[in-house]
């Protein structure tokens, strides 16, 4: 099976590498509360923890 004679340089290594970066994040707005938020997370509105709509947990849940 074939080996590489030398690795790769580091700017080759780099050259390839820079169009791997992360985009923005896409956010949405939450159609229960209105608020602003992160696609596919579980966000806060006041002490309660929400997701998809639905509440998580509260603040008086987790005591």
């Amino acid at each position: 099976m074939p080996n590489p004679k030398r690795r790769f340089s580091k700017t080759r290594t780099a050259k390839r590498r820079t169009h791997q970066a992360a985009g923005t994040a896409t956010l949405s707005t939450c159609s229960t509360t209105g608020e602003l938020h992160q696609r596919h997370r579980a966000y806060k509105v006041g002490d309660d923890l929400m997701y998809r709509g639905k509440v998580l947990s509260t603040k008086a849940t987790q005591e």
